[in-house]
C-alpha cells in the first residue's frame, strides 16, 4: 500500500487543519454570539437568564443534527470517499454561517427571526456532523501506526483554533465597538467573515488525494462485487460488528464534550451575568485558554504514541473531574488571572482526551465502515453531552447560583468517560490497512438458486 510521503503528508494535514479550523470556527462563533447578543436579538423580552437559555436550546439544536449529518456523511464517505464529503461540508457550513451573519433580528421580522436562526444553525450541524469523521480520518489513513497520534492530533486542533480565530475577531469588535453598535450590527461581521475563509479551506482542501488506505479497500471491494460478493451498508456493519467500539467512543466523548463546552460557553455566562466581570474580560481568557489548548494538543498526541491511547486519555478525564471544583473557586476570585487560570488549566486537561481521540476512534474500525464508525460514535454521544451541556449549567445556575452544581455535573461525566475508556482495548499498534474489511462484506451467493447474495458470518 502506498503511503503519503513525507513531503505530502504536512499538506495533507494542512488541508485537513485548515476545513476543520473554518467549520470550527463557524460553529464555535454562534456559542459565543449565543451567550453575548442573540438572547438579546432574537428572544428579546425574556429575562436575562431565561434569553439566555433560549439562546443555547437554538444552540444545541445544531448538536441534534450532527448524528443525522454524521449517518449521511458517514455512509457516503465509505462508499465514495473521505475527500469528497469532505469539500460538501465545508461549503454548508460556510454558506449556512453567512446566511446567520444576513438574518433579520425579532425586531424586524418578529418570530420568523429565531426560526430562521434555527434552521440555518441546523445545516450547521448537519455539516459539523459529517467534517469530524472525514478530516481525522484523512489525515490517520495517510501515516503509519507509529506516529499516527502525533499527526491525527493535527486536524483536533482545528477546535481549538476555531476558537481563537471566533473569539478573537469577537474580542476585536467588542474592544472597538460600543455595546450599542456591536448589537446594532457588529456582531454579523464575524460571521460575515466566513465567506472569505471558506474560499480559502476549499482551495486547500481540494488540493489533496484521496487516502491510500481507503483507496485500498475500495479496489478490494470492487475486486469482491465482481466475485459477486456483496457488502452491507457501513451503517449495518458498524452495529454488528463494532457495536461495542461505538459505545466506548461515546462513553469517551462525555467528559470531553461536556466539560469543553462549561469551560468555553458556558463560562461566558457565569463570568459576566454571575460575577459581573466585563465581556472583553471573559473573551480575553478563553483566547488565551484557546491558544494555550491549540499548543498542547499535538504534544499529547505524540505522547499517545509512546504510552498509549488510553493512559493519556484517562489522564485528560481524571484531570478535568479533579479541576472542577478549583476551576469554579478561581472564577469566583473575580480576578483576570484567576479567570485565565483555569480557563487555560480545564483546557489544557481536555486536550489529553481531544488529542488521542483521533487516532483512538479511527483506529477502532475497519476501513470501509470506518467512517461510519468514528463518526457516529464521536457526534452521537455529542446529543447527550456537548448539546445540553450549556443548557444544563445555565439551569443549575439559575437554581442554585452557584459553580458547585456544575462542577458536579463536570465530575459525574469524567467518571463515565474513566468507564467506558478502562473497558476500551489498546489501540496504539493496529494497521489501519490490514485486511480487516472482510467484516464488513457479505458472502457470495451458493450456486444455483438464483442471483442473490447471503451475508458472510
Amino acid at each position: 500500500m502506498t503511503m503519503a510521503t513525507p513531503n505530502s503528508l504536512p499538506r495533507i494535514v494542512v488541508a485537513s487543519l485548515i476545513g476543520t479550523t473554518v467549520e470550527w470556527y463557524d460553529f464555535f462563533l454562534y456559542g459565543s454570539a449565543a451567550a453575548l447578543v442573540f438572547n438579546k436579538l432574537f428572544f428579546p423580552g425574556s429575562d436575562p437568564l431565561v434569553g439566555t437559555l433560549l439562546s443555547f436550546l437554538t444552540y444545541a439544536v445544531g448538536f441534534v443534527a450532527r448524528p443525522v449529518g454524521a449517518l449521511v456523511f458517514g455512509h457516503f464517505g465509505d462508499r465514495l470517499g473521505r475527500k469528497k464529503l469532505l469539500v460538501v461540508s465545508l461549503l454548508m457550513m460556510g454558506g449556512a454561517t453567512c446566511g446567520i451573519g444576513v438574518l433579520p433580528t425579532h425586531a424586524a421580522v418578529g418570530v420568523l427571526a429565531p426560526v430562521l436562526l434555527t434552521g440555518l444553525r441546523l445545516v450547521q450541524g448537519f455539516a459539523l456532523g459529517g467534517e469530524w469523521g472525514g478530516a481525522v480520518l484523512l489525515v490517520s489513513e495517510h501515516g503509519d501506526a507509529r506516529r499516527r497520534g502525533f499527526w491525527a492530533a493535527w486536524p483536533q486542533t482545528g477546535a481549538p483554533a476555531g476558537q481563537l480565530l471566533a473569539t478573537g475577531v469577537l474580542s476585536a469588535l467588542t474592544g472597538v465597538l460600543s455595546d450599542g453598535d456591536f448589537e446594532a450590527w457588529g456582531w454579523r461581521v464575524p460571521f460575515l467573515l466566513s465567506g472569505v475563509l471558506v474560499m480559502v479551506g476549499l482551495w486547500i482542501r481540494l488540493s489533496v488525494d484521496e487516502s491510500p488506505v481507503f483507496k485500498a479497500a475500495l479496489a478490494r471491494a470492487e475486486a469482491q462485487q465482481e466475485e459477486g460478493v456483496a457488502e452491507r451498508p457501513p451503517l449495518v456493519a458498524v452495529l454488528r460488528d463494532h457495536w461495542r467500539d461505538v459505545l466506548v467512543a461515546m462513553g469517551a466523548r462525555m467528559a470531553e464534550n461536556i466539560s469543553y463546552y462549561v469551560i468555553t460557553a458556558f463560562i461566558l455566562v457565569y463570568a459576566t451575568e454571575r460575577r459581573h466581570l466585563a465581556q472583553q474580560t471573559a473573551l480575553n481568557a478563553v483566547l488565551i485558554g484557546s491558544a494555550a489548548h491549540f499548543a498542547v494538543i499535538p504534544a499529547w498526541g505524540a505522547l499517545s504514541d509512546r504510552v498509549g491511547r488510553r493512559p493519556v486519555y484517562m489522564v485528560g478525564a481524571a484531570g478535568v473531574g479533579v479541576w472542577a471544583f478549583p476551576f469554579f473557586a478561581l472564577v469566583d476570585s473575580g480576578s483576570f488571572g484567576g479567570l485565565v487560570t483555569a480557563v487555560t488549566v480545564g483546557l489544557v486537561l481536555h486536550g489529553a482526551m481531544y488529542a488521542p481521540q483521533a487516532a483512538f476512534f479511527s483506529e477502532m474500525f475497519a476501513t470501509r465502515m470506518r467512517y461510519s464508525g468514528a463518526s457516529i460514535g464521536a457526534q452521537f454521544a455529542s446529543v447527550a453531552a456537548g448539546a445540553p451541556a450549556p443548557l444544563i449549567a445555565t439551569a443549575l445556575l439559575a437554581e442554585y447560583d452557584s459553580g458547585s452544581p456544575v462542577a458536579l455535573y463536570v465530575i459525574a461525566a469524567a467518571v463515565l468517560t474513566l468507564v467506558a475508556v478502562v473497558c476500551a482495548q489498546e489501540t496504539r499498534h493496529r494497521d489501519l490497512g490490514e485486511a480487516d474489511d472482510d467484516a464488513g462484506r457479505a458472502a457470495p451467493a451458493r450456486t444455483g438458486g438464483g442471483s442473490s447474495v447471503t451475508e458472510r458470518r
